[in-house]
């Protein structure tokens, strides 16, 4: 399949490469933490919630990699579900899926659904929809695009996002 090559969303879903890169990017912690100051607590592979729904807390117990990758497949099988359902009549290639929803992973799907990334898609303007990526720089008030603000990866995620997405088209 080509990188470039636009499908259906009904027919794509979140590749090995999707989760490869996930985890690379959110790292791997046993127990919970706070990522960024400000911010929910995350554990295994930036999992705020459970499987069962109930949110992580810093006072729950450790788990092991194994479970962290169940949770993260869970999660992203529930998050793909109104990340498609928001995609209906879009076309994309699987590069640009991946890009979309690795950023409703970290940003939630409501945020993509609300997104002028999304509005662009639907009208057909993927350079747009891809520059629209760069909006997102805030976490808990502070602008992340600001190295001394203490959540600069944040933004380089952006920058990386991005750069996948206008390579793609």
């Amino acid at each position: 399949m080509s990188n470039k090559a636009k499908f259906s969303v009904i027919l794509l879903t979140a590749s090995a490469a999707f989760f490869t890169h996930v985890k690379l990017q959110e790292g791997y912690t046993a127990r919970p933490i706070i990522p960024v100051p400000g911010d929910r607590p995350t554990q295994g592979h930036g999992a705020t919630f459970k499987p069962n729904g109930v949110p992580v807390k810093l006072s729950d117990p450790a788990i092991s990699r194994e479970t962290a990758d169940k949770w993260l497949r869970n999660d992203v099988s529930k998050r793909e579900v109104a990340f498609k359902n928001s995609l209906k009549g879009v076309k994309l290639s699987q590069a640009e899926y991946d890009i979309y929803l690795d950023f409703s992973y970290q940003y939630g799907t409501l945020a993509f659904a609300n997104s002028s990334m999304l509005r662009n898609l639907k009208a057909g303007k993927y350079k747009a929809a891809c520059d629209s990526l760069l909006k997102y720089k805030y976490v808990a008030g502070r602008d992340c695009s600001i190295r001394s603000n203490g959540c600069y990866g944040v933004w380089t995620r952006q920058v990386e996002r991005h750069k996948k997405c206008v390579g793609a088209q």
